[in-house]
């Protein structure tokens, strides 16, 4: 499956059609401490390394599987990916920092001697509460992860319009909400 290197252990068995387990590990042992290294490098967390190196993995073997010839080097096509694992991995933790943050200040007031905004805060907090969880998922992602539509719908893997559509009806159910406790 991969040019470039010898052929041992479980791939010497894959090349002669013996693989006791049924696939050869797309990474050698050295390509996966390289792995190891560059996301350990790039941040990623001790215990967050080995599903590090199995994404790595899944996107090599997904590549064969779609019919695209292997990376001339493995080894740094690997490295690659997991340096952009790791950006990835910081980039969802600094989105979930600040979803954190945004959900904070919403649930405690941010100038405790101003009562309208404490009580806006209570509403609108009240209001996600007891909106139904797709709604609430999307006016989080939308409104306070900064996600686009586009970026919403593929993440949960639903059209757009679905995104627009549960938007909708749950930024007018808070908007009702917020009408009906006249914070607003």
């Amino acid at each position: 499956m991969l040019r470039g290197r010898p052929r041992r252990g479980r791939e010497a068995h894959a090349a002669t059609g013996d693989d006791p387990v049924g696939e050869a590990d797309p990474l050698d042992p050295a390509q996966e401490r390289r792995v190891r290294a560059v996301l350990a490098l790039g941040g990623v967390p001790q215990a967050d390394l080995p599903d590090g190196v199995q994404q790595v993995r899944l996107r090599l073997l997904e590549r064969a599987a779609s019919g695209r010839e292997a990376p001339r080097d493995v080894s740094a096509w690997a490295a690659v990916v997991a340096s952009n694992l790791a950006m990835d991995w910081h980039r969802a933790k600094r989105r979930q920092e600040r979803l954190g943050e945004r959900l904070a200040a919403l649930r405690q007031p941010a100038h405790p001697s101003g009562e309208d905004s404490s009580v806006l805060s209570v509403a609108v907090a009240q209001g996600l509460d007891e909106l139904p969880d797709a709604q609430r998922q999307v006016v989080v992602l939308r409104f306070y992860a900064d996600l686009p539509v586009r970026s919403i719908a593929e993440q949960l893997g639903v059209p757009e319009g679905t995104v627009k559509s549960r938007l909708h009806t749950a930024v007018r159910a808070l908007r009702a909400r917020l009408h009906e406790d006249e914070v607003v």
